[in-house]
Formats: C-alpha cells, structure tokens, sequence
C-alpha cells in the first residue's frame, strides 16, 4: 500500500521491511506484511540456523536453506547476502570462502528473479574482490540491481545529534551503538564494520562507495541503500549523496522514539533526512524488526515462527492502570510494525503539496533533451504553445517593454514609438508590447519579424482577433536578411537558450540591429552564462546508455533533480546588444577554477545556467541564486564529461570551454584541465553543433 497518493516523489511512496521470512508458507508472512501497508520485503538469501554465523560454518543453498520465493511474488522482495562474507580477508579461506558464498547468493537471488539484492558493503577502502565478483554478476543481470548497504553517516563526519521527545533514550541510543548498521532479525556485520573499522582504512562512508563504483566502471545496475543512524550527517555531507543513485533508506527501528501518545516517532533532524529523500524518489526500508516481533533463534523451525497476527498477541498484555487510555490499549493489539508503517506515510503525506508549475516539470526531472535548434527547424506548434505556458516570462517582458517606452521618445516625424519584435513565434511579445504601451499611454507601431510560415498564421489570427491591424504589420522573413523600411526605437526578442547564446541570439541579433536606429534599446540588453561542476549519477549514465562518443559531447537540456552541485557557478561567456564591436567575433574561450569544498567527489560534468538583463534592473534568470520566481520555461544545460573526475578533498578543479563559430554553424568544446586532464570534447563539432 502506497505511502500516500501523491504522485511527484516516485518510488518513495513504496515502503518495504526487512524480515526473515519463515522456510514454509511464505506467501501467508507476504500478505501479512502487505496488511500492515508494506510494498515489499528484504530478507536473507541464505536460512542460518545460528545468529552470528562466520563463513566458515555456513551451509550450502538446499531447499532447506534457501529462501524460496512464492510464484508471482518475486518483485516484491529484496534478497540480502550474508553479512559474515569477506571476500577481500587476508585469511585465504575465509576470503575464498565468502567469494563463493557470495557468488552463490547472488546467482540465487537471479534465479528468483527479485528485484534487487541489498549487499552489505564491507567498511573499508581495497574492496577489490568483493567489487570483481559483483561486476561479474552485472554482466548477467537483466531486471535485478544490486544495492550496497552503506551507513549514512561516517565514523569520521560530524554529525548532527538528534533531538525530540526524549533526549535521554536519543543519548542512551547513541552511547549504545544503535548507529551501527541494521541488519535482518539478529544479523550483524563481522568486526571491522562501519563503527569498527580495520586500522589505516578510509573512515569516508561515501569513499567506501565510490571505490566500488569506480571499479564496477559506474554500472546503472548497482545503486545504494543507506543505513540512517542515531546521529544524522551535516548537511554538506548529506547532500553529497543526493546526486548519487541511492535507491532505499535503511531506518533502523532503534532509533525511534516513542511520542507523548505511546507512538513511534523519529527526531527532527532524522524526519528531515527522510523527507529529503522522498523528495528524491528514495524508497524507505524498516529494519532491525526481530525485537518487535521476538523472532525465535530457530528460524529452521516452521512450527515456533510467528505469523504476523501471532506476534501482535505475544506483545505485552494492556496496562490496567488508569493511566493507560482506550487508545493505548488499541495501540497494544494491533501489528507492532503498523505504527512504523502509519508514521512514514504521516511523513510522506505531511510534505508540501507540489506547486502547479513543479507537476509540469515532473515528466522532465533528470531526463535528456536536445537543445532547439530554433534558425536550422521551424517549431512546432505544442512547442510554442508550452513556452507560452510560462505567463511570468511574458510579465516580466512586459516590464522591461514599459520602462523602455517610458524611456523612449518618438522619432522625428512621427507620433508612434516603432517596436521591432523579431522572432515573434506566435505572437506573445506582440501582446505583451502592445500591453505593455497601454499602460505606458504610449502609441507604437509594432513590426512582428518571423521566419516560420506556420507560426505566422497564429499570428494573422492573433490580429485579427484583437482588432490590431493598425497597430501590427507582420513580416515573413528571416530577421538577419529582412530589409526593415524603418528603423526600430526598441529592438524585442525571445532567443535565449539554457546557456543564453546555445540558441544563437549573438548572430540573430547581430544581424537584425542594423534596423535599430542609433540610441535604441535592444531587449535583453545583455546575457551572461554559468557553469558548476556537478555530481549526476543519472544523467551521467543515460548519456553512457547511449554507448558512443556523440552523446558525451553533446550538451543536453535537463531538469536537474537528483544532483549534488560541487562549487558555486560562475560566468563564463557575456553578450551585449546592440554589439558594437568591430569587426563582430562571437566566438570565445573561459579557464574557469572550482575551487575545493573540502570533501571528496566525483565529477560528471557541468551544469549550465544564464541570468539576462532584458533592461536596466530587470532580469530574467535561471540561475539558482536569482532564479526568476515561478518561471519554468528553461531548464539548465548539461555538459556531460565522458570520464567522471575524481576530486580529492583538497584538490580544486579547472575546466576550460570554447564557443566557437564557423560560416555555417556554432559549436561548444570542453575539457577539465585539473586535477586531471580530459581529452576536449566536440572538437570541431564533430558531434554537436547548431546550425546558422
């Protein structure tokens, strides 16, 4: 059962638990999970007849060891390994042993067809082995991921105490270990986990991870599930995993609370790490459930293990003191994992509502476009009519139209202040100049300069409709060849792209503003693009999908939503207009320094962003620092690298990137230049260019 209805947070409104499942009847413990509101279950690949099993004394897969999977109940279970493999141990046979123990779960858990196997990963750097046999095991798979379980918060971060009801339990807690990894009913990692880590090993949960990832060459199947301790991480080092493939949030059921109402509840700073990866699209595992449910030490015996309905009755007998309420008693017989299930869906429910404009970005978060390529294609009619979606663009255009005829004066001879709109689409700045001169009491006579005979049409209709044929002469022509038979006092027009020139305002505008008269004013006035350096997991591996060089070196438009940026943006290239430069070079090049955040990262390209001053104070951005409010008609651009970079904690980046122009096209070309060198992408234009 859903978390909740909402439909903006993805996978996150699936919540599953991790549990050992009995070796008969399987389908009976299934349903009573899903009675309790649980989408799917994790539970061990291999029956131990004892808790605390090395490798060397576990038994073989048989039908009495292996967990067997109910017809058509696959998909909703997770397989968990063993938690005592090591296949990287110095001891030779407990290292070989744990190789094949591992290979043997894995190869199972394909076999069953589950949907993903959660693989605890051992704490510390040199996992070479461990990272051979699952890349192996990948080169296999079709539907299952793997996810390494990981504990969110390092031995060596700072972390964030928690706080709520009862510091006194969050205290005792904390001193007891409960930040150690949860694992299925009674389970634990071998010594030397994530709170006993081998000496001279890395303390650096996320570089445990990436060394893994980097060996496995960044494989779209392995993703991670993260472990939420007592202590919640700082807010820079949670937010270097919210570009990372985290598929599940392992929330241990020890570091609940109980609230003044008898309920479960999580600390505030632990409900704003969940709420922060629903936000993600992150599924919530409950785990460390065998206290709750007292799981007997035999789990071979059938016969002693508990249906769900069965451990609600051992729970203990209600209160009779007076201060026990009907409500408590209630509480007491219903399922001691509902009231979990019941206060993860209160936190999914309780998030903001998504705001119109952030439902119709939903089907674009973290998905690939090419950028338009407005002069070489004539767009389509949805194309325009999105774009005309985004009223707060055109508002904000209207602005800048009113101060600039407030400004202006008619020239001599005539009454009318003479508005060229140039690539005028369907007509949106044609109604918001003629708005915009009501306002100002100005008269002005508007030329409407479009190429695309289609979108003339609407704009004959447009018109018409209106009653403006005094007002509006519209011309079908190209603006950098249109011969205007008067000059323009205010130049519009609407040709930025999600790095501001990528849609070649720089030429269009340049060969339009010899029919601007001297002193006019030109809208936007100038525009300034902006590249960081970003983490994107996703991104990155859909342009790696696609298995050639052309992808890596094409810039693509995206909304960025599962990212973790690495430095603050700065400009790259400015563009002013009218450009009175002689002779007029639009080409360009920017060395750009990131400089160190004192953590570690990886690298998968850069994003890309433009702030515009349509006139004097007015802007139009995407920026995040002044992203215009409520405007969503760009997303930023995307310049993937086909090597990710790693960046040592001290170490700062540098980039280099080139805009150049030839008779016949433009093209971008890029390459880090620090702390390695890449090669530079689309030389040439080899692989991306667009078209004059």
């Amino acid at each position: 059962m859903p978390l909740g209805r909402r439909s903006d947070c993805g996978d996150a409104k699936f919540a599953g638990v991790e549990l050992a499942l009995p070796a008969s009847d399987t389908e009976t413990a299934l349903q009573d999970v899903a009675a309790c509101g649980f989408d799917f279950v994790a539970t061990p690949l291999r029956r131990s007849s004892v808790f605390g099993d090395t490798v060397l004394s576990l038994q073989p897969l048989t039908y009495a060891t292996a967990l067997l999977a109910p017809v058509g109940r696959s998909g909703q279970i997770v397989g968990i390994t063993s938690f005592c493999l090591e296949p990287d141990s110095p001891d030779r046979n407990i290292g070989q042993a744990s190789a094949a123990a591992l290979r043997e779960e894995l190869e199972w858990g394909m076999h069953l067809g589950l949907q993903a196997c959660l693989l605890p990963l051992p704490p510390k750097l040199g996992n070479a082995n461990f990272a051979q046999i699952i890349n192996q095991v990948m080169g296999g798979l079709s539907n299952m991921a793997l996810w390494l379980q990981i504990p969110l918060t390092s031995p060596s971060e700072p972390a964030v105490p928690s706080t709520g009801s009862n510091p006194a339990d969050s205290a005792k807690e904390a001193n007891s270990g409960s930040s150690k990894p949860a694992v299925a009913n009674g389970h634990q990692p071998p010594q030397g986990s994530a709170t006993h880590s081998p000496t001279g090993a890395s303390l650096d949960s996320w570089a445990w991870w990436n060394q893994v990832r980097c060996m496995c060459a960044h494989q779209g199947q392995l993703g991670v599930a993260l472990t939420l301790g007592a202590a919640v991480p700082s807010h820079s080092a949670l937010q270097r995993w919210f570009g990372e493939p985290v598929r599940a949030i392992v929330v241990p059921t020890s570091i609940f609370q109980t609230n003044k109402r008898g309920f479960p509840a999580l600390p505030k700073a632990h409900q704003a790490v969940l709420v922060s990866f629903f936000q993600l699209n992150v599924q919530v595992l409950l785990s460390d459930t065998e206290r709750l449910l007292s799981m007997p030490e035999d789990l071979t015996s059938d016969s002693a293990f508990p249906s769900l309905s069965e451990a609600s009755q051992r729970q203990p007998a209600a209160s009779t003191s007076s201060s026990r309420d009907q409500q408590q008693q209630q509480q007491q017989q219903q399922h001691p994992l509902k009231p979990y299930w019941e206060y993860l869906s209160f936190l999914f429910r309780r998030q903001p509502e998504a705001t119109p404009d952030q439902m119709l970005e939903l089907s674009y978060r973290d998905y690939l476009q090419a950028p338009l390529q407005p002069l070489q294609d004539n767009l389509e009619s949805a194309t325009y009519e999105t774009f005309e979606k985004d009223t707060t663009k055109y508002t904000v255009y209207q602005r800048a139209i009113h101060a600039a005829l407030l400004d202006c004066t008619p020239q001599e001879g005539t009454e009318d202040i003479v508005v060229m709109v140039v690539g005028a689409g369907r007509g949106p700045l044609v109604t918001a100049s003629l708005k915009a001169a009501h306002e100002a009491g100005r008269r002005v006579k508007v030329w409407a300069v479009e190429k695309n005979l289609n979108a003339i049409i609407h704009i004959q209709h447009l018109v018409v409709s209106h009653g403006w044929e005094d007002m509006v002469t519209i011309v079908a022509a190209d603006m950098r060849h249109w011969e205007a038979p008067q000059q323009a006092d205010i130049l519009v027009s609407e040709l930025l792209g999600s790095f501001g020139d990528n849609e070649l305002s720089p030429e269009c505008l340049d060969g339009a503003q010899k029919f601007l008269r001297q002193g006019g004013i030109s809208i936007p006035q100038s525009y300034t693009s902006f590249l960081q350096p970003i983490t994107t997991a996703k991104l990155w591996n859909d342009v790696k999908a696609y298995e050639d060089t052309e992808h890596y070196e094409t810039p693509f438009v995206a909304k960025l939503h599962r990212f973790t940026p690495l430095a603050d943006p700065q400009p790259v290239f400015t563009f002013s207009h009218p450009n009175t430069a002689q002779p007029i070079d639009n080409s360009r090049y920017c060395q750009l320094t990131f400089e160190s955040t004192g953590e570690s990262a990886i690298c998968h390209g850069f994003a890309g962003y433009f702030d515009a001053v349509l006139y004097k104070q007015i802007h139009l951005s995407i920026l995040p620092s002044t992203h215009t409010p409520n405007m969503a008609s760009w997303f930023p651009i995307y310049f993937p690298i086909q090597q990710p970079v790693q960046i040592a904690a001290s170490q700062d980046l540098a980039m280099g990137i080139w805009r150049c122009a030839a008779n016949h096209k433009v093209w971008y070309e890029w390459c880090v230049t620090q702390p390695q060198c890449s090669a530079i992408h689309n030389p040439n234009g080899r692989s991306y260019f667009v078209g004059l």
